[in-house]
């Protein structure tokens, strides 16, 4: 391993500290970071990439940027990407213990089965990850029934949860 990543990685806490700051879980942070690493790995074996001040000095706003930059792709590809309030962090922790999320899942999966045949074809595909826009073209429905019908459903089995 280079010297330059050695002491980058002298900094991991530090960095992930940043991440965090960007709003998103511990594990995604760790994620992000690891990504930073390979990615600065890269930079410096391909382009020769000078990543330092002077012999001892990290240049923070390049790590910076780079962890930014990963943090915003991921954001812009991930639209299930989930952003955390620093300041909810202890209280959705404690609110998370007290919910029996088997109980909820078979309460959502009961419900999605007693819906009505198109109701659960509607649901299900779009809940796949089909597009609304594609469902209607396949199945010749016009858009706004489908979506009205998707957003119906899920409004139910919001209530149920």
């Amino acid at each position: 391993m280079s010297k330059e990543l050695n002491l980058i990685f002298k900094k991991h806490q530090t960095w992930v500290d940043i991440v965090s700051s960007f709003g998103v879980s511990k594990e995604t942070a760790e994620d992000i970071t690891q990504e930073m690493y390979i990615k600065i790995h890269k930079s410096i074996l391909k382009n020769g990439t000078d990543i330092m001040y002077d012999k001892e000095a990290i240049n923070y706003y390049y790590i910076f940027k780079t962890l930014n930059s990963i943090f915003i792709d991921l954001k812009r590809k991930s639209k299930n990407l989930v952003m955390v309030n620093i300041e909810d962090c202890e209280y959705s922790l404690d609110a998370q213990i007290d919910v029996d999320f088997n109980e909820t899942y078979n309460r959502v999966k009961k419900a999605i089965g007693e819906l009505e045949w198109w109701d659960r074809f509607v649901f299900e595909n779009i809940n796949s990850g089909e597009s609304i826009a594609e469902f209607s073209r396949n199945s010749r429905v016009p858009y706004y029934t489908v979506y009205n019908k998707y957003i119906k459903i899920k409004e139910e089995l919001k209530k149920i949860v």
